[in-house]
């Protein structure tokens, strides 16, 4: 080829504008997804009430820029016709096609990233006194304010809050934190938004009809979700994928072209893991990878569906969003009635936690699978209800001595959801216990608790208060035991006192008016006169409390600690506990709940952990 016909080939190549550059909005009703700032603004030019300075803020590409000259074009549109700032632009004006092509002398655009000192502000000072050259306004517009230094923002102040009438100021900025609150106050700003699917799905496809482009419905909705509400990145990825296909854009090319998954194979992974099928989902994501699915990218995938089942399960027109395949609407719609909500719950939050694990390993097809077995193992498991059934189901033996029946909802285990229940069994100290078991997961994602009421194995035992409390007919406080005394403290709200006589004393012998202890070495020297104080102004008689030489009883908590352990003991022997712990892998007994007497009624219960257990037990 000639050198005459390469110099044409280069400026027919040079004269190519992208179509983000060409589809540039020009006016107010070509802004997308803008629509309550176009309101506001129409509303203030009509009454006359135009702000001296703006601050557009909002992610990239979604036309703060772009806005701001439209801006500038308003404040200084003049027609043949019309010589006053409008926001009807659909008529071009003396100075619009110089704004907006970025060239016009009285519209100073300047970028704060590299013009970030005082000496850039200073300059502005200095030529604000100065009028337009040709426009109504000189209007300056900042992009990426917040990069400017504290002193150039110091130094913006005073103009910025007392322009001279012929200036405006349009700030744009994607970090809206960043700015000064007084400069912010100084300013009427304006959130842009995120443009949604939809109006982007319908933005391309305008621009794939003027271009005379072919392009599926499905490639166009690929392209808005990666464009995540920018118009800028959906036209820049547009343009590549006309490129890519040549003038034909086909989902598949524009999958191969991002390196996503087939979203029907997505799909099928997702069933797959719901059906707890790890061998087949296992090669099917395998398979995504070696056509060029990126391992994080597939999970990032699978999340988005397991949102959009979870959303049209409770709000079944999401469905109708114009991002979305009719395949995906309609396999999401099936899915959402099969699976309950603590399922997609749970798969939700392992892959949340999964995704940054394959991003940020060496190995991310090994971390993806790794996700994956975990989500599949865990919905392959019974629910914990149907798994107490199974139980009751099968043949007692003859040694069990309880009978146990399920109250409540089951709960999902797996790796990725912990296994908690409760059961009530007799300890040797008498009396209802309550114990819970929980299979411990590298997730912890916690379920609701599960009841399963069984019957004291030991009809005989007793209660482990030995002392009867007084009668509720008999008036007036009788104090026969220290738990009376505590019980006391309690009623009249005196937590300090209940917690040193449950910790530091040991009864020797308790009388009417009459009280004499021993007390642990941690006890408070003045503990004795302080419950002696107390006891008068609770019972309304006078007591005498005395320290005794004897060794005296147990304290309150060192009883309870030995209840506890008897508890535990009478727990991990018990038939029906063996058999959940035998279910569950990996579950343990982490604490007891028993009642302070066998009157009391069995859901007021307190908690008492074991502290023996450790990570390293089985049980």
């Amino acid at each position: 080829m000639s050198d005459a016909g390469n110099l044409e080939t280069k400026k027919a190549a040079g004269a190519y504008r992208v179509l983000a550059r060409k589809y540039r909005p020009a006016n107010f009703s070509e802004l997308i997804g803008q629509e309550p700032m176009v309101r506001t603004l129409t509303n203030a030019f009509a009454a006359g009430r135009i702000a001296q300075a703006w601050m557009l803020t909002g992610v990239r590409g979604v036309g703060k820029t772009t806005t701001a000259r439209i801006l500038a074009r308003a404040l200084n549109y003049r027609t043949e016709t019309i010589n006053e700032p409008s926001v009807d632009l659909s008529v071009p004006g003396e100075h619009c096609q110089a704004i907006m092509e970025g060239r016009h002398v009285d519209v100073i655009e300047m970028d704060a990233a590299s013009h970030t000192g005082i000496d850039d502000i200073r300059e502005i000072i200095e030529q604000v006194r100065y009028a337009p050259v040709s426009a109504r306004y000189k209007v300056y517009i900042i992009d990426e304010v917040h990069m400017l230094s504290t002193q150039a923002f110091n130094g913006l102040l005073k103009t910025l809050e007392e322009p001279p009438p012929h200036v405006k100021f349009i700030f744009a900025t994607t970090e809206i934190r960043k700015v000064p609150i007084t400069i912010l106050s100084r300013c009427q700003r304006f959130d842009l938004r995120r443009i949604s699917a939809d109006l982007l799905v319908g933005h391309l496809r305008h621009i794939a009809g003027l271009e005379s482009i072919d392009v599926d419905d499905d490639a166009l909705a690929m392209i808005a979700r990666a464009g995540d509400g920018s118009a800028r990145d959906s036209l820049s990825i547009f343009d590549q994928a006309i490129a890519h296909g040549a003038g034909t854009v086909t989902a598949a090319a524009v999958r191969t072209m991002l390196g996503l998954a087939d979203r029907a194979r997505v799909i099928d992974l997702f069933e797959r893991l719901m059906a707890g099928d790890i061998a087949a989902a296992l090669t099917e994501y395998r398979s995504q990878y070696d056509v060029g699915a990126d391992p994080a990218t597939v999970l990032v995938d699978l999340a988005e569906f397991n949102h959009l089942v979870t959303r049209v399960k409770f709000v079944p027109s999401a469905a109708d969003d114009a991002s979305i395949s009719d395949e995906e609407r309609q396999r999401a719609a099936e899915l959402a009635q099969k699976l309950s909500v603590r399922v997609l719950s749970r798969t939700w939050q392992m892959l949340l936690k999964g995704i940054p694990e394959v991003q940020s390993s060496n190995r991310p097809i090994n971390a993806g699978e790794m996700v994956l077995i975990r989500i599949a193992h865990s919905a392959d498991l019974p629910t914990l209800d149907e798994a107490l059934k199974a139980l009751e189901d099968a043949p007692a033996s003859d040694n069990s001595g309880s009978r146990s029946s399920l109250s409540g909802n089951g709960a999902a285990t797996g790796p990725g959801a912990s296994a908690v229940s409760q059961t009530r069994m007799a300890p040797s100290g008498g009396g209802a216990a309550t114990m819970r078991l929980v299979q411990p997961d590298s997730d912890r994602f916690a379920p609701p608790q599960q009841d399963i009421s069984s019957a004291p194995t030991d009809a005989t035992s007793e209660p482990v208060t030995t002392l009867e409390k007084t009668p509720a007919a008999q008036p007036g406080p009788t104090i026969r035991s220290l738990e009376d005394i505590v019980a006391l403290a309690d009623q009249h709200r005196d937590g300090l006192m209940k917690a040193q006589i449950r910790r530091c004393v040991r009864p020797v012998r308790i009388e009417p008016g009459r009280l004499d202890v021993s007390l642990t070495e941690d006890a408070p020297r003045t503990l004795l006169n302080d419950l002696g104080t107390r006891l008068q102004s609770w019972t309304g008689m006078r007591w005498i409390v005395s320290l005794s030489r004897e060794e005296g009883g147990a304290t309150i908590g060192e009883q309870e600690n030995a209840r506890r352990e008897s508890a535990f003991m009478d727990a991990r022997n018990d038939p029906a506990v063996a058999a959940i712990l035998a279910r569950f892998p990996g579950a343990k007994i982490i604490d007891v709940r028993i009642p302070s007497t066998p009157e009391t009624d069995a859901d007021e219960t307190e908690t008492l952990p074991d502290p023996a257990i450790d990570d390293d037990d089985d049980e």
